[in-house]
């Protein structure tokens, strides 16, 4: 990594909960948490914008949140949350063989047309010589209204900013999940 994560008792006390928590879930806390809280207004503002979009009244399924967030981590290159997204995904959609296919997802007989739809969408904002069409648009309109393409695309951009964040900090994978960070 190329910032230095604090000893966790040099964290505020308010901050040492959400640890605990990580640890817990995770068997660890992880690093990009402990790199976000060098600044905690910073840390607890992107703990509740993740809250809000991971939440379970969203219209967008677990398993395909899950996926979106990989894939916006494979064309970020961030090998953290590569691992850490696959691994969650695989624990909310109980396999792994769309992750392996990921990458090459246009091709793969895997994907549904929803799922495709959603991804082409992720492409158009995550690869910056692209820009989302009127036609792509319409298509997200067979599965979403206008609330539901907004939180997605809040989804999208939120995973941008992580993955980007991660990526220039070079915060490495910490081994939670076997699916390689494939960038196309």
């Amino acid at each position: 990594m190329r910032i230095s994560a604090k000893k966790l008792q040099d964290y505020p006390l308010y901050l040492r909960p959400f640890f605990w928590n990580q640890n817990r879930k995770y068997g660890m806390v992880l690093k990009p948490a402990l790199l976000w809280a060098r600044i905690p207004r910073l840390f607890t503002t992107v703990a509740l914008l993740f809250g809000a979009l991971d939440s379970r009244k969203s219209v967008i399924t677990p398993s395909l949140r899950s996926m979106i967030t990989v894939r916006v981590s494979q064309i970020n290159w961030c090998e953290f949350c590569v691992d850490v997204n696959s691994y969650i995904y695989a624990k909310r959609a109980g396999e792994e063989s769309k992750l392996e296919a990921l990458s090459e997802w246009r091709e793969s007989p895997l994907f549904d047309e929803h799922e495709k739809v959603v991804l082409e969408y992720v492409d158009a904002i995550t690869f910056s010589d692209r820009q989302v069409t009127d036609a792509e648009m319409e298509e997200l309109r067979k599965y979403y209204d206008e609330d539901g393409i907004v939180e997605l695309t809040g989804l999208i951009a939120f995973q941008n900013m992580s993955s980007k964040f991660n990526s220039a900090l070079d915060v490495p994978s910490q081994g939670f999940c076997r699916i390689s960070s494939k960038k196309t």
